[in-house]
């Protein structure tokens, strides 16, 4: 589950981490109050405005802009509240910006000069241990940063059962070339940073840039913070901080209904009962020649109401030009399952517009191969798993 920047922020600071402070404005009126409450409590008095969308990149499209005026924080806010912001992590039409959030303003002068750093923390798949990848070059596209200067890239690996060790944390430190009190603040926060992934069971922290400001504080001024879905049934706090209008709303559905639903941009939609299968289904489709148009599993109980229930899922989106339903009998048996989908077929009467291609296999896949065959519906049953390829390459061509 992804957070708006602001709520990143929040969780940061539960966990002691130093952030840049803001409020959260609706509207630009919203935005002028915010304004002068972070004049009052930071004094700061220039403002910084970012919208709130689940999207990097916000500052090149437009959406993150410096105010030096009360004046100036009411125009930017009514221009950026409302607007289609398109950045290179955004759908061609862009996201329609809804809030925004008004932020102090930390890169004041000072006795020495701020420096903005990148840090993050996830998982490392190779190793199974937590990691901390860090650089010199904050503020910057760092996958950019990985490709031009990959030496400038540090990464710490965190071994889960001893946790992040106090060497771990100056050796972080030392590598950003810090020294005296920021060499010292910078430790406490990559401590900090640590604990509080830990604690929210978070699979993404990442903050860029982390800045050392012009007197040798640490402050986070971005946060993309992903946690992990399968955690959130304990923090119930941070599920409460889901954004449904930043997703899917298909995906949002299926998961209201219990069913593991991802869209894709493909052309031949996908029903499978199990996440492996589901994954070869997809490679089969592409070696067909189509593109799977989502990730769907079923589990296990696929009767007709939840059957339908997929089907409806799937053709909404219009690009899907055939479904593939491709079914393992093991704890639900294939002679149900194919008399689900024929129910469901027969409800949802001229709903359905594209063709079918029905492979099941396991327990009765035999009766359930002539149930589908004598429903005298627009669907193809196939055996073998180049059979149902071969019935796909047909439909779509």
């Amino acid at each position: 589950m992804n957070l708006h920047e602001y709520q990143g922020k929040e969780l940061l600071a539960r966990f002691g981490v130093t952030v840049q402070r803001g409020i959260v404005a609706k509207t630009a009126e919203e935005a002028v109050a915010a304004g002068k409450e972070l004049t009052e409590t930071t004094g700061t008095s220039w403002h910084v405005i970012k919208a709130q969308i689940h999207a990097g990149g916000r500052g090149k499209g437009g959406g993150v802009k410096l105010a030096k005026s009360l004046e100036e924080l009411n125009t930017i806010a009514g221009e950026i509240i409302g607007m289609q912001l398109i950045t290179p992590q955004t759908p061609p039409e862009g996201k329609k910006v809804s809030q925004v959030l008004v932020a102090e303003d930390v890169y004041y002068p000072g006795a020495s000069e701020p420096s903005e750093f990148y840090i993050s923390v996830l998982l490392n798949r190779a190793n199974g241990k937590n990691m901390i990848m860090y650089s010199t070059e904050g503020g910057m596209d760092i996958e950019a940063v990985a490709e031009a200067t990959p030496h400038l890239i540090f990464t710490e690996d965190v071994d889960p059962a001893l946790g992040l060790q106090p060497f771990q944390a100056r050796k972080v430190a030392f590598n950003l070339g810090l020294s005296g009190a920021a060499f010292k603040s910078m430790t406490q926060f990559v401590s900090a940073l640590y604990k509080a992934y830990v604690g929210s069971d978070a699979s993404l922290f990442e903050i860029n840039p982390v800045l050392k400001t012009s007197d040798d504080r640490i402050i986070a001024v971005d946060a993309k913070v992903t946690l992990d879905d399968n955690s959130l049934f304990r923090h119930k706090d941070f599920e409460a901080m889901r954004d449904l209008s930043e997703e899917n709303p298909v995906e949002v559905e299926a998961r209201e209904v219990g069913l593991n639903y991802v869209d894709l941009d493909g052309n031949v939609g996908c029903m499978v009962n199990g996440a492996g299968l589901a994954m070869a289904t997809m490679d089969l489709i592409k070696q067909a020649g189509g593109d799977p148009a989502n990730f769907l599993d079923v589990g296990g109980t696929a009767d007709a109401a939840r059957v339908e229930t997929a089907f409806r899922l799937i053709l909404k989106d219009p690009n899907v030009k055939a479904i593939l339903v491709n079914i393992f009998g093991g704890i639900v048996r294939c002679d149900r399952v194919a008399q689900g989908i024929v129910d469901a077929y027969k409800n949802m009467g001229d709903a359905i517009k594209v063709p079918i291609i029905v492979r099941l296999q396991g327990t009765n896949a035999d009766i359930a191969k002539d149930l589908i065959d004598s429903s005298g519906l627009n669907v193809l049953s196939a055996t073998a798993f180049q059979e149902a390829a071969d019935k796909v390459q047909e439909a779509i061509a």
